[in-house]
């Protein structure tokens, strides 16, 4: 990602920009797959057959054709797919967060992919977060209008992601291991993590998370918040900060999280002296209490701009790392100690925006949401606490 698509008004400074570009370059799903494609030791087979699903699902494919030269077929389904030739990968682009249609051509699609083929022949899966709504296939007794509106009132009630996938998993029969029951081959799954603690079962609600298959089925968790985290820790060090990593598990509402945080940074603005970048990930939830526009990472930021009013020299940064929070054309966004006093200027206050989950309205006029475009990538959110 190039640094110039992270900047905003409170954040023109292009040694955070770097930082952040670090942070997300760092997770490159094509990367990633074929570096370990190229040392992996895999099953003896005939065939090779490979599966995207998941918001990262295109790069991770043609990463794996790349290593793969003599592949048969590829099937990529993803939420965004990219204009750029792709020999012999058929993509297909599904909906996220709530299934539709396209989602249940796409859950068919995987099934008659991987039910015809042999023992013998090796299924690389090439697995990321958003596969749970990008392929559905209803289990007898429920329909697409079951999943969409028990998934839309999970989402809406601030529940975390793993009790959402809980119930995919009680709806779907392509996830808690559907998926890899429903072939013969044996399975390679290569898995870019999104949740907090790696669990197998909740990301993509565990396509091929099904112990009872053995060696059959082999996982591998190829990247994470870990690695984004430890290259933007060194990123930040490069650039002359003193750097830490807090905490990789956040969760819970985010407009209590975005507070927390922002006491955190208030407090280490007032006892350090010197630059420092502290590094925080996980994933919040929202509540909705009104019918704005934005995301969770949004919201976490908006929450922070009262008790960072006045503060000097710092800046509160969170963003999701696949640069789609909610359904918004913004990753996230910025805050630093003069948010409130610019809003106000606008006839805009933090707390009334806030009451209607409406962050992307607060922090639009005010240039300070971060639009990076599409990453390509997703390793959960991110949060820097920032002292200049």
């Amino acid at each position: 990602m190039d640094a110039n698509h992270c900047t905003t008004h409170s954040l023109p400074d292009p040694r955070i920009a770097r930082v952040l570009a670090a942070t997300i370059n760092s997770v490159e799903p094509g990367k990633l797959v074929f570096d370990y494609l190229q040392t992996a030791n895999l099953p003896k087979h005939d065939g090779v057959y490979l599966l995207g699903i998941g918001k990262a699902s295109e790069a991770m494919t043609q990463a794996a054709a790349e290593a793969f030269n003599d592949f048969t077929s590829a099937l990529a389904i993803t939420k965004h797919a990219s204009s750029s030739p792709r020999q012999r990968i058929v993509v297909m682009e599904s909906r996220h967060p709530i299934p539709d249609e396209r989602s249940l051509a796409a859950g068919q699609a995987a099934l008659d992919f991987v039910s015809k083929l042999h023992e013998d022949d090796l299924l690389i899966c090439l697995i990321s977060g958003g596969g749970s709504a990008l392929v559905t296939v209803p289990r007898e007794g429920f329909t697409l209008a079951d999943i969409q509106s028990q998934t839309s009132n999970l989402l809406a009630s601030g529940a975390p992601i793993n009790e959402i996938n809980a119930l995919r998993r009680q709806l779907d029969r392509i996830k808690g291991g559907g998926l890899a029951r429903a072939t013969k081959a044996k399975i390679v799954s290569l898995i870019l993590s999104d949740v907090i603690g790696n669990s197998l079962e909740t990301i993509a609600s565990g396509l091929t998370a099904d112990s009872s298959l053995g060696a059959r089925v082999q996982n591998f968790i190829v990247g994470d918040i870990h690695i984004a985290t430890q290259a933007a820790q060194q990123q930040a060090i490069t650039e002359g900060f003193y750097s830490k990593i807090l905490d990789l598990q956040i969760k819970g509402e985010a407009r209590e999280v975005g507070l927390r945080l922002a006491k955190r940074l208030k407090e280490e603005r007032h006892q350090r002296k010197t630059r420092f970048c502290l590094i925080a990930g996980g994933e919040t939830t929202v509540t909705l209490h009104g019918n704005g526009k934005g995301g969770r990472n949004q919201e976490l930021a908006l929450a922070s701009v009262d008790e960072l009013a006045g503060v000097e020299n710092i800046l509160f940064i969170a963003f999701a790392t696949d640069g789609d929070d909610g359904p918004t054309d913004a990753a996230g966004a910025v805050v630093n100690g003069e948010t409130r006093q610019r809003a106000e200027r606008l006839g805009m206050t933090a707390p009334d925006y806030l009451s209607r989950n409406d962050a992307y309205s607060f922090f639009n006029p005010l240039n300070d949401l971060i639009k990076c475009g599409y990453t390509g990538t997703n390793v959960n959110d991110l949060v820097f606490l920032i002292g200049l």
